[in-house]
């Protein structure tokens, strides 16, 4: 393709590709510098200098099946801290405990879940891992009715939680129509059970009415039998041995 020139040319200069290059790509290149300089997860990553501690979270364990309560520290790194990327993972973990009948496995553990950590990329499938370990001598119930099926079920499930604290996970959701029948079956559960109170309560009253020497009636099963005119008769139904 040929220019015409119009005026006199009075000067030069040499212009190679790599500049016309540079010329026509420099918001393409800061937005590449841009991303360059934000930090990911990974394994050479180190504590940030002049820093030497992390934010983490404690939480205790504490088990039917051991004397001892099991205390379990996690500790975040804040990446890319005051940014629109900013992003808190964990970064190491520690669990202590008195009973040194779990050191072995605890300490190899805790290794390897920190070296996960670190690793980078999506470390929430640990939580799920671990709770699908079950004991082969059985598992347990915390308080308020969770089974737990091992000890690091609930290792894990101390992780799910704290990722989810973190961000990392979604806490689960109920839908509405799933809220709405667990709230009925809540609600017929309650009023069952202040119902047996209500007639355990009346036997109570009723049982505390017959002389506390009163035997138990073999027709209705109510301590309510009391000796009148030698002859054995209950007080609740009116049955008596001798007719």
């Amino acid at each position: 393709m040929s220019t015409k020139i119009d005026q006199k040319i009075v000067g030069y200069a040499v212009q190679n590709d790599q500049q016309n290059a540079d010329q026509q790509q420099p918001e393409t290149n800061t937005e590449e510098r841009a991303k360059a300089e934000v930090i990911r997860m990974h394994e050479k990553l180190l504590r940030p200098e002049g820093l030497e501690c992390l934010e983490g979270s404690t939480y205790k364990i504490k088990t039917p099946l051991d004397d001892h309560a099991l205390y379990i520290t996690i500790n975040d790194i804040i990446l890319n801290a005051g940014t629109e990327h900013e992003q808190r993972r964990p970064f190491e973990i520690f669990i202590n405990s008195k009973n040194m009948d779990h050191f072995q496995w605890i300490v190899a553990l805790t290794r390897v879940m920190s070296a996960v950590f670190r690793k980078g990329g999506d470390v929430t499938f640990l939580a799920e891992e671990l709770q699908a370990v079950f004991d082969p001598k059985g598992g347990y119930f915390k308080p308020g009715g969770k089974f737990m099926p091992s000890i690091v079920g609930e290792i894990g499930a101390v992780i799910e939680h704290h990722l989810q604290r973190i961000g990392l996970l979604d806490p689960p959701e109920l839908s509405e129509q799933q809220q709405l029948i667990l709230d009925e079956k809540r609600a017929e559960a309650e009023a069952q059970l202040a119902e047996k109170k209500t007639l355990n309560k009346a036997k109570s009253s009723e049982a505390d009415s017959y002389p506390a020497s009163a035997t138990l009636c073999n027709k209705c099963q109510t301590k309510a039998v009391v000796i009148m005119d030698n002859c054995a008769t209950c007080l609740a139904c009116g049955y008596s041995k001798c007719g």
